[in-house]
Order: C-alpha cells, then sequence, then structure tokens
C-alpha cells in the first residue's frame, strides 16, 4: 500500500508539524515512535547514518530526514487545487503526456510505477474493473482513466485565475513576538497571516518551563504558545506552518513574498524571524550534530534517559536546560568558560541543590572526542587558570552559548547591523517603509519571551500607523 512509515515522536516539534500537514491533507501514515520502540530507534540511526534525527519518513521506498512541507507537498503531489497521484509506467505515451502537461502548469504530483509496486496494479485494476488501464490519476481521491489535457485542465482548474488575497500584514514568524504582533493587529480589525518554516512557538516552544513570564508561577513554553496561538486565531488570524520565506520584495504598494508554498502578497512586513542556537566552531562539532551534540534539551533530551550529558554554556538556558536534563539523566556535568555564571540567581541558586549536576567552571571547550567507530565520546576541556588539558567522557552534549539572528532571507534588502540583528526605529520600522522587526532578530532585542511580546506590541503600532 501507499503508506507513509513516519518515525517520531509526540514531544518533536517538526513531528507536530509533519503531522499536522499530512493530516490536513488526508495522507494516510503509519506513525512509529522512536522513544517506545528501540528497533524504530536503530532504524532512523541507519537512515541518518548514525544520528537520531526525526521526523524520518520512508515514502515508497525512499528516506527523507526531516522534510519540510515544501519538500513533502512535492513528493506527494499536493497542491492548492488538491493532492494529485498519478498511477502508471515509464513506457507509456499516455503517462508521458498526462505528466508532461502537469509538469509544464506547474501541477504536483506523486508517480507511482505499477510495474515497480504490486499493490499499485492491484489498486488500478480496482478502480478500473479489473483492467489495468494506465495512466490513471487520483485528484482529491476522484480517480480518472487516462485524461486527456482538457480533462486535466478542467479539474485542476489550469489557466484560471485564482483570487489573489492581499494582506494588511504578513508576519514571517510565529513566535511570541510574531504571535502577538497578531493578536494586536487582528484587534484593530486588520487581516493577518503567520507564515512560519517549522513550528508555532519559535525557541520558546524549546523550552520545557518558563518561571517568569507574568501571570504564571510556571508554565511549559509549548503550553504558552499555544494561548497565544490560539488568541490569535481567535481573533481572525491565519497561521501556516512549513511555509519557508525565500524574497520580500516591495512592488509598487504591496510586498510580494515568495515561500516555498507559493506568492503572497501584503500591504506591510512584520519580521519576528527569531534566532538560532550558536555553535562552538570546535573540532568534530559538525560532524556530530544529531549524532551525539544537540541544541535543545526538551527536543533531544529524551534520548539521554538515565545517561550522562555535558551542557556547555553559563546563561539562563544552559542553566535552565542543564536542570530540566537532571531531572531524568543520571548525570550532567555543565562546562562554562568564565568564572562565574552569567544566568539570572534564581537558577544558580538552585544547581547546589541538585545532585547529579557537577559545574565546571573557567573550562575552554577544545574539540569534542570520537571513538573508535567515529562515535561521540566526549569533550576535551583546557583550564583557563593553569592550561591543563582534560577528557570529559559522556554521552552526548548539549550546547547552549548564545544565540544568531535569522536574518539571512534579508540580508540583502533590510539594514542590518554588524552582527547581522535588524536594526529599526521608532515602533520597529526598518529602513524599508512597511516593513517591522520585533523579537530576537532585532538589534537590542532582549531574548525573553515576556520581551518579545512586547516587541510584537510595538511593531503592531507600527502597523496600524502605517495603514493608516
Amino acid at each position: 500500500m501507499n503508506t507513509i512509515d513516519f518515525y517520531g515522536a509526540d514531544w518533536c516539534p517538526d513531528c507536530q508539524r509533519t503531522k499536522a500537514f499530512l493530516t490536513q491533507h488526508h495522507i494516510p501514515f503509519n506513525f512509529i515512535d522512536v522513544d517506545l520502540d528501540a528497533a524504530a530507534t536503530a532504524r532512523v540511526e541507519a537512515i541518518n547514518n548514525g544520528k537520531r534525527i526525526i521526523p524520518t519518513l520512508n515514502i515508497l521506498g525512499k528516506s527523507y530526514t526531516n522534510p519540510d512541507n515544501g519538500m513533502l507537498a512535492d513528493v506527494l503531489g499536493i497542491n492548492p487545487q488538491g493532492t494529485v497521484i498519478v498511477y502508471g509506467a515509464d513506457w507509456c505515451p499516455d503517462c508521458q503526456r498526462a505528466k508532461a502537461y502537469l509538469q509544464n502548469h506547474g501541477i504536483k504530483f506523486q508517480f507511482i510505477e505499477v510495474d515497480k509496486h504490486p499493490w499499485a496494479a492491484e489498486k488500478v485494476e480496482e478502480i478500473n474493473n479489473g483492467k489495468r488501464s494506465i495512466p490513471t490519476l487520483l485528484i482529491n481521491d476522484t480517480s480518472y482513466t487516462n485524461p486527456d489535457n482538457s480533462v486535466l485542465k478542467e479539474v485542476l482548474q489550469i489557466g484560471q485565475d485564482a483570487e489573489t488575497i492581499v494582506y494588511d500584514s504578513i508576519i514571517v514568524g510565529a513566535g511570541a513576538a510574531g504571535l502577538t504582533a497578531s493578536i494586536y493587529i487582528q484587534r484593530d480589525r486588520f487581516n493577518s497571516i503567520i507564515l512560519e518554516q517549522k513550528n508555532i512557538g519559535g525557541n520558546a516552544y524549546l523550552t520545557e518551563k518558563i518561571e517568569n513570564y507574568p501571570g504564571f508561577t510556571t508554565i511549559s513554553g509549548p503550553e504558552l504558545t499555544q494561548k497565544m496561538a490560539e488568541q490569535a486565531k481567535v481573533y481572525g488570524a491565519t497561521i501556516e506552518t512549513g511555509v519557508a520565506v525565500k524574497d520580500i520584495q516591495k512592488q509598487d504598494s504591496l510586498f510580494a513574498v515568495t515561500t516555498n508554498m507559493g506568492m503572497y502578497h501584503a500591504k506591510t512586513v512584520v519580521l519576528a524571524l527569531g534566532s538560532t542556537y550558536r555553535k562552538l566552531g570546535i573540532p568534530n562539532e559538525e560532524d556530530l550534530i544529531g549524532a551525539g551534540i544537540h541544541f535543545c534539551a526538551t527536543c533531544d533530551g529524551a534520548f539521554y534517559r538515565d545517561r550522562h550529558v555535558i551542557v556547555i554554556g553559563g546563561g539562563n538556558s544552559a542553566l535552565e536546560e542543564g536542570i530540566f536534563l537532571a531531572s531524568f539523566c543520571k548525570q550532567v556535568t555543565i562546562v562554562n568558560r568564565s568564572a562565574t555564571f552569567s544566568a539570572s540567581e534564581t537558577y544558580v541558586e538552585k544547581l547546589p541543590s541538585i545532585q547529579n549536576i557537577d559545574t565546571l567552571m573557567e573550562k575552554e571547550s577544545l574539540h569534542f572526542i570520537k571513538d573508535d567507530n567515529d562515535n561521540f565520546k566526549g569533550l576535551a576541556v583546557k583550564d583557563k587558570k593553569t592550561g591543563a588539558v582534560s577528557e570529559i567522557h559522556a554521552d552526548g552534549a548539549f550546547i547552549f552559548i548564545g544565540l544568531i539572528p535569522n536574518t539571512d532571507i534579508v540580508k540583502d534588502t533590510i539594514q542590518l547591523n554588524d552582527r547581522n540583528f535588524i536594526q529599526t526605529s521608532g515602533l520597529g520600522a526598518t529602513n524599508i517603509s512597511g516593513i517591522f522587526a520585533a523579537g530576537d532578530c532585532r538589534e537590542g532585542a532582549i531574548a525573553q519571551v515576556a520581551a518579545a511580546t512586547g516587541e510584537g506590541v510595538v511593531a503592531s503600532y507600527g502597523v496600524k500607523n502605517y495603514l493608516k
């Protein structure tokens, strides 16, 4: 059968995004939880050269590692008009004709060769009352046997001009800043759409426990950001995940936003692009990312239950995630290059009471260590006072040493500072009239959820003033 084997975990944000996309388009899949199935974990590692990367999907015998929604649409034939599956064979002239017509008009389709998949031949015979007639197409589950180009044109509305929606504001990024901006924009009776490449919530979603957001003594990142998303939707906002913005251009008085899922148009744009975790840049780091080295304890910590992990960093994220890992890991070793932690005292004061956390101060990370099979073995460090070099052997490492703004898509159009953060003036305005910035991607921003929500409010007022 044309069933997708989907290796993932319930706690994985990209798995949730992929599940939602497949479910939205009525694509069946067999979900295999790697946390509950050791064989599934081994299968994921075998597919990804030893790396535990999820989601990993097997579609018609081919593996796809953490595919974005655009790739899934290409592979599975998902279009705005519906899902298109073509059952055929390479030697079939009418199959070639139908494929060429679809390709020439930008229609995505999944091609399933009846010669290679016996179940596909049986499906064709079932549709055609025992006859093996190809091409047979399924368009939104309605079958068409060897349709000519005029039928395809009519069914898929090829050549008909679709109504183009012009939004008052396109918000790029569904983190706390983007979600808050949308809430305020919608409340002012403007319409907005949020385009998010990954999951709703941004970096906040990856935080297991938030203790400094007003109104909540403690709340998880996923729960808090989901509440924000629900509130934005209540006021009428549209949120689309898996949509990667590739380019933003101003055309007369409108902005054309090019994405992996097509073109969007709006009168204003809010850049709530967020940030990505910074790497150490030391030997063996790149080789071991996903195979012993990680940047999100909420995402990957479950792989290290009852094992020893290293946490590198001394700020809020390092200590917060280290404390979280200690709740189920056997041992957590925090490595900090400074003599003191830069984290809030609230986190620092907790460390002595947690027995399975030890701290190594004034230690410079030199390189990650591999074993004889090129697997993760540990971290080599140098004592900054004595110069002595030592090794810390562990099962994995988590790096929390700061953030890099996700501003590559606007580096040629928006004015950035020397660290690639967006420069803004009053109400989050950028150097391009009609484009505003908010959150971690903006120069001078404070990387805290509460601060990000405030920046979303400020940007929304910039949008409102511009539109008026």
